[in-house]
């Protein structure tokens, strides 16, 4: 996992919940010795860890959890990205564009980084369908992304998840459309 998104989520424990939530649940992932450096990719391991605690210690799920933090990033990564970002694009062609712009562009620079495959199939002007596929089985951050789009574009877009289409979760079916 890229330390960009460890380092958004040390920010996002801490600016939902505080200070010493963060470092209760470096340590009882038994991570506390560990700098997350924006710059470093750390083992899936990491997120896993710090994800399962998190669920433990709030009640929510993993897939919540991943699903809030997914949202809670999508500021961030626009400012990232924005270069690769056309003006007139709005959630829909932002979601049509990131295997292409930003998924390409991770993997030319960080060849031991992998983010998900995303086949997206334009169903229609206000309607797209897309294929999540990752061994890592986050979904749901996929999910919040989404739906952090719709809220960073101003959109009152619906999203509906569809099952997945393994019983593993690598692959997923997210359906969005625009009323």
């Amino acid at each position: 996992m890229h330390g960009t998104i460890l380092t958004l989520l040390k920010r996002y424990v801490q600016t939902q919940y505080d200070h010493s939530t963060w470092v209760k649940l470096v340590e009882l992932a038994g991570l506390d010795k560990v700098e997350f450096n924006h710059k470093t990719v750390y083992p899936d391991e990491h997120i896993y860890a710090l994800v399962g605690h998190a669920a433990e210690m709030t009640g929510l799920s993993a897939g919540e959890l991943h699903e809030k933090f997914g949202e809670y990033l999508v500021p961030d990564l626009m400012y990232m990205y924005q270069r690769l970002l056309k003006p007139e694009w709005k959630t829909l062609d932002m979601l049509e564009h990131t295997e292409l712009t930003m998924h390409k562009q991770v993997r030319q620079e960080h060849t031991e980084n992998s983010p998900p495959v995303l086949a997206v199939s334009r169903l229609g002007p206000n309607e797209l369908m897309i294929d999540y596929v990752s061994p890592r089985r986050m979904s749901g951050l996929a999910v919040g992304i989404v739906r952090g789009l719709a809220a960073y574009y101003d959109e009152a877009d619906r999203i509906d998840v569809m099952p997945t289409t393994t019983e593993d979760g690598e692959r997923v079916r997210i359906h969005v459309r625009r009323h």
